[in-house]
């Protein structure tokens, strides 16, 4: 059984402190090839600063969020209204359902987000939870399917939700099995910020516990995203042995312990990553 994490209050002392994080406009400028267009960069973060939480956003909270001139804020909103892609009421804009065809082109073209449905199913009707598939994606986890059985978050998940990738079961079984130079580079590049007391925030304490999960073969977390929530999470292969993305069921922590989670619900997701990793090169 894995031991459980321990969390820890303050950075790792012998690493030095994060430089502050570029802000989204940024990184565009930062590209300096000549063929790299910044205006269709631009529109895709506008596009990308509305999520579940804000679902109608002014120009003014758009630019504070992304870091891109009001004017250019502007006339991106502008271009996706016209495109059929945004509206607005007043002063407050919002995505139309139009944008759903942007990201169907994956979802339609992908072996694996085409024929996981029915597995996810599957293991939420065999276990009474929700599961969840996912792949990392910009050092975040992105849910590319789901089959939800009830809310068990503050957060709505969907398919395209995004949630840090180092203190989920998703993120870290996807992390253990990453390649030493790239685990390096995530870990320069995120910052571990305390979602509750117990999200592990120390660098050299979570590459232990993903060294763990490498050779258990799962991950479980134990509400470091949210109080009271518990999840466990394995890898899925393709025929080549790479992992391409993670499966994992969450349940509240009051009505599922850990030992549940090994021995009841692990068999179960280790049959569905086996199924759904012969549909991966």
């Amino acid at each position: 059984m894995l031991a459980p994490e321990q969390s820890t209050a303050q950075e790792d002392p012998a690493i030095a402190p994060a430089p502050k994080p570029l802000t989204i406009a940024q990184e565009i400028e930062a590209l300096t090839d000549p063929s790299f267009m910044t205006s269709l960069a631009r529109g895709l973060a506008v596009v990308r600063a509305f999520s579940d939480q804000r679902r109608s956003l002014t120009i003014a909270q758009i630019s504070h969020k992304t870091g891109i001139p009001r004017a250019a804020v502007r006339r991106c909103l502008y271009t996706l209204k016209q495109l059929g892609y945004a509206d607005s009421e007043a002063n407050n804009f919002f995505l139309k359902p139009k944008i759903l065809s942007l990201g169907y082109s994956y979802l339609s073209s992908t072996p694996l987000t085409v024929s996981a449905q029915p597995c996810l199913n599957s293991i939420s009707r065999t276990l009474n939870e929700s599961c969840s598939l996912a792949v990392i994606d910009d050092n975040e986890v992105l849910y590319v399917a789901r089959s939800a059985t009830s809310r068990i978050m503050s957060v709505a998940l969907n398919t395209g939700s995004r949630l840090p990738a180092y203190c989920t079961s998703l993120g870290r079984v996807m992390l253990a099995n990453m390649p030493d130079d790239a685990l390096d580079t995530y870990l320069e590049n995120v910052k571990l910020r305390a979602y509750t007391e117990r999200t592990v925030v120390s660098a050299r304490r979570l590459k232990e516990i993903l060294a763990e999960i490498r050779l258990a073969g799962y991950a479980i977390v134990e509400e470091e995203l949210e109080v009271g929530l518990r999840s466990i999470a394995v890898p899925v292969r393709g025929a080549s042995g790479v992992v391409h993305a993670a499966l994992n069921v969450g349940a509240q922590a009051t009505r599922v312990s850990t030992r549940q989670l090994e021995e009841d619900f692990l068999p179960v997701l280790l049959k569905g990553a086996q199924e759904l990793s012969v549909l991966l090169p």
